[in-house]
């Protein structure tokens, strides 16, 4: 038996890719491959070359680098990700080459000029929750560095990686000299959110954030979020705003995503309720008003229905009681519609084809604008797992709350967007004519989630204000 020599070393791994790549491909194929070389030419290789990077291999638009020291690569990374700020200065949005970055400190192992090893995947999967144009490190790399390089940081939290064993502790580098565009966003507005973090009973670790002034309101999880990214993108920006200059908002990740435990064994109705009750007390919430959303709606109608002296005021917007499973009319087509959906996430959660995107954001937002969309179909890959994101969706068709509206006893208010294609109004009549002396109001527009365009975003305010101030 011959015993094979292999040869391990530690070493700081960079891998790369081009966002949005295929479609831009599928766009302008000559255009694309000449640009993407005169970037590599005349940025990318030197700034290797700088910092003593060894290119390993290049893969259509990716690339993957080993350096010796994990300084030098987040040096080389910073330099190529500004540098390319510059470059792409003058190029439409939609045009623009935009690289995502990730890098890693771990043992790999050489093999005919090519690495592998652990240290490898975890780079290449940090690579892909990057976000255009962004860097995300390992706690490893974060080791390494600190004392040494003073770029701002934001912690994304503990993730559960496709195909790596363990949660993985990721932070992004903040590349703009004045801050994030979450910072910049709540600076303007004289508002600061702070992070903070708590237990579930079953040990999930739970991210929440305050954030404003006045009386205190919590806002339930709803699908995915993620309580940094949800600043940065312009989906729900202003209506958050909006709560925070009336209220002390508090605001959590579900378990799951976000800033939340990515690796989580339960996912039920009674899980998230928990979770509820767990961000309320460390939040310092005795009696409360609290606003549901979408999926949230059951959450807090469970949690009203079980804590009547802590719930002063309800706020359903754009919920349901009934889950797709337990739903009497759900048609046949209806659940072939929802296991393609499914199907989607599975085999495209967070790629650039449009036809996953096209299908599921058809549903939340039929009139959002083209920056809007990119930025849901980013926002989700960015807050949690193919998964985790198919598991949520399950879940949901199981989750039946009707026998529990008669029990809440907290005043309420239900709202609705009249032609939501997400959630039809209907599951939202249905909510206000079954709990006891509930008023319900009709919002004019589509989409599921209110954007800063739509004629029911001001009106939402000022119904959620009356009824709460």
């Amino acid at each position: 038996m011959v015993d094979v020599q292999v040869e391990r070393r530690l070493a700081a791994i960079l891998a790369a890719d081009v966002a949005g790549y295929s479609r831009l491909m599928g766009e302008d194929e000559e255009g694309t491959l000449a640009g993407l070389k005169a970037h590599r030419r005349e940025l990318v290789d030197h700034k290797l070359k700088s910092h003593r990077g060894r290119l390993i291999k290049t893969t259509g638009d990716g690339m993957l680098v080993e350096f010796s020291s994990a300084v030098e690569a987040v040096k080389c990374a910073v330099e190529v990700q500004r540098g390319m700020v510059d470059r792409n200065a003058n190029v439409p949005q939609a045009r623009r080459i935009e690289f995502r970055v990730g890098i890693n400190v771990g043992d790999i192992i050489e093999d005919e000029g090519d690495i592998f090893g652990d240290g490898v995947n975890v780079a290449a999967r940090l690579e892909g929750i990057a976000m255009r144009g962004g860097i995300c490190i390992s706690r490893q790399v974060l080791d390494q560095i600190d004392g040494k390089l003073n770029f701002p940081l934001r912690e994304l939290g503990r993730q559960n990686l496709k195909n790596i064993a363990r949660p993985i502790e990721v932070y992004a580098i903040d590349l703009n000299e004045e801050g994030s565009p979450a910072t910049r966003v709540l600076s303007a507005a004289n508002l600061k959110q702070e992070i903070r973090y708590c237990r579930a009973t079953d040990g999930v670790r739970l991210a929440y954030a305050k954030v404003g002034t006045g009386p205190g309101l919590l806002k339930s999880a709803h699908w995915l979020g993620h309580l940094e990214y949800d600043w940065d993108f312009p989906l729900q920006r202003d209506f958050l705003l909006g709560l925070a200059s009336s209220f002390t908002l508090v605001r959590y990740d579900a378990r799951g995503n976000g800033l939340s435990d990515w690796d989580v064994g339960e996912l039920s109705l009674d899980a998230w309720v928990k979770d509820m009750e767990s961000v309320a007390d460390a939040a310092g919430l005795d009696r409360f008003p609290l606003l549901g959303f979408s999926q949230g709606c059951a959450v807090s109608i469970a949690f009203a229905a079980r804590h009547p002296e802590r719930v002063s005021h309800l706020v359903l917007y754009g919920g349901f009681a009934v889950g797709a499973n337990k739903n009497p009319n759900f048609s046949a087509a209806d659940r072939e519609r929802f296991a393609a959906m499914k199907t989607l996430m599975k085999l495209g959660w967070g790629s650039d084809d449009p036809t996953f995107r096209q299908l599921f954001t058809a549903s939340m937002l039929p009139d959002a604008t083209r920056e809007q969309v990119d930025a849901f179909n980013e926002l989700q890959r960015l807050s949690a797992s193919a998964e985790c994101a198919v598991r949520y969706l399950e879940t949901v068709s199981d989750f039946d709350v009707r026998p529990l509206l008669k029990h809440v006893k907290a005043p309420t208010l239900v709202m609705h967007v009249r032609d939501d294609r997400r959630v039809p109004i209907a599951s939202g009549r249905d909510l206000a004519a079954e709990i006891p002396g509930a008023r319900f109001v009709a919002l004019p527009g589509k989409n599921h989630m209110l954007l800063s365009q739509d004629p029911g975003a001001p009106m939402f305010q000022d119904e959620l204000r009356r009824f709460l101030l």
